[in-house]
């Protein structure tokens, strides 16, 4: 009878082999798909917001629906299933759900619709002039906007399960699929209540003020006057790291504090929320007050020439704290999954491991952040051309793309082919 997974080589040469493997998937698929060197050359759009869907969908599919119907197929065969269904899953959300379905109301989310308009000469600029085809397309308004649904949705959909200990589905007899469904729905009304006010006032902005007029939107952001710009990336900036926050939590510290909160859900979830909102709130700040200090001159000074009154350098500022989180997530993803929470002390749950663990990822979080910029990574290694040079490199703000295609490997390693072949079950 199959027991618990173990390291296939121990700790820490399966963590290490892993680490190996997984970047070098990544790297190799990047070049394949998004490298402008390479044969595809999605960069950065389309391929951001088709990366961005994949792991949406694959947390619905693993933490919504537990691996529902493939859970007891056999690897690798039930992993090459679910990334199968996983792409055919993408698909249909893009262009069935969003372009097709919620175009039927809402231009901004569809960019077939926008294109469309465009290509007919419908799509009208302030000055009267149309907007060409061709600038609607690199524009990527509606891919922009449903990328930032995704980003809304990686906290959202998430905190069902890991703050609130999937209530109010849980505790219940539901089974799969109604349990996962029932929770992906639950979950969705909590997405569109943080998109509608986080996200749509920019967009509301975009069409109403800076495209024309519009009596449809709210065109004046309301965080403008908490953050001095009405830019989305103000909320790209501590929505990200409340996403680290949130998965820190299982990750690094082993659902610490929630495991010493002595009090029934929702409650316990509802604090938890406020917690990871005020600390996600305030790291963003410290990236935003310290970030300048190790900057390029010539790239602040490039920013503050951009816009008065330094809006462009503070928009720059919010988006850069998104950026400097995303080097967090394969720290801790794989110290967690594959490298066993491995530390120095023989609790693993103790609090001196808990400050071990926490430590160690932000310093490896400043390693893989030198290694991207000062090292150049971006430019020899991914082929962003505007990185060539070092004060130009951090302007165009992509390395938050790289990043999250960096994980991709790992998660589906670890939700769909449940860590094969890096670790074997233990037969009783």
């Amino acid at each position: 009878m199959a027991g618990a997974l173990r390291p296939r080589w121990g700790q820490p040469l399966t963590g290490i082999i892993s680490f190996i493997v997984f970047f070098l998937v990544a790297w190799l698929t990047w070049y394949i798909f998004s490298d402008p060197r390479g044969p595809v050359g999605w960069h950065p759009y389309p391929f951001v917001l088709y990366l961005a869907m994949m792991i949406l969908v694959g947390l619905w599919q693993h933490m919504f629906l537990g691996d529902w119907p493939f859970a007891n197929m056999s690897q690798p065969l039930r992993g090459i299933v679910e990334t199968i269904v996983n792409l055919v899953g993408v698909w249909f959300v893009i262009y069935v759900i969003f372009y097709g379905l919620f175009g039927l109301g809402f231009n901004f989310l569809s960019q077939t619709n926008l294109n469309e308009l465009a290509a007919a000469g419908k799509a009208i600029l302030p000055d009267g002039k149309a907007m060409t085809l061709e600038a609607m397309v690199k524009a990527h308004f509606a891919e922009s906007a449903v990328v930032c649904y995704v980003l809304i949705g990686f906290f959202s959909y998430p905190i069902v399960t890991i703050l609130f200990a999937k209530w109010p589905i849980r505790p219940s007899d539901l089974k799969q699929p109604a349990a996962g469904l029932a929770e992906a729905g639950w979950a969705t009304m909590l997405t569109l209540f943080f998109y509608v006010a986080l996200i749509v006032p920019f967009f509301g902005m975009l069409y109403g003020a800076v495209l024309g007029k519009s009596f449809g939107f709210n065109t004046a952001p309301w965080w403008k006057a908490i953050a001095g710009i009405p830019h989305v990336h103000w909320t790209f900036g501590w929505w990200e790291w409340s996403i680290i926050v949130l998965f820190m939590l299982p990750n690094v510290w082993r659902m610490k504090p929630l495991t010493v909160m002595k009090m029934s859900q929702p409650l316990k979830g509802l604090l938890a929320l406020a917690g990871t909102f005020v600390v996600g709130y305030v790291m963003a700040l410290i990236c935003v007050a310290i970030a300048p200090s190790w900057l390029p001159h010539e790239t602040i000074e490039q920013l503050k020439a951009a816009k008065p009154n330094d809006a462009e350098l503070i928009r720059f500022l919010w988006y850069h704290a998104a950026e400097i989180a995303g080097f967090t997530l394969i720290p801790f993803l794989i110290w967690h999954h594959y490298f066993d929470d491995i530390c120095p002390m023989a609790d693993k749950d103790s609090w001196g491991a808990f400050w071990f663990r926490t430590v160690g990822v932000l310093v490896f979080t400043v390693i893989n952040y030198v290694c991207y910029h000062y090292v150049n990574f971006g430019y020899w290694g991914l082929g962003v051309h505007h990185m060539e040079h070092l004060a130009e490199g951090f302007i165009h703000g992509e390395s938050l793309i790289w990043n999250f295609w960096w994980i991709i490997p790992l998660l589906w390693n670890e939700w769909f082919f449940h860590k094969w072949p890096f670790y074997v079950h233990e037969h009783h």
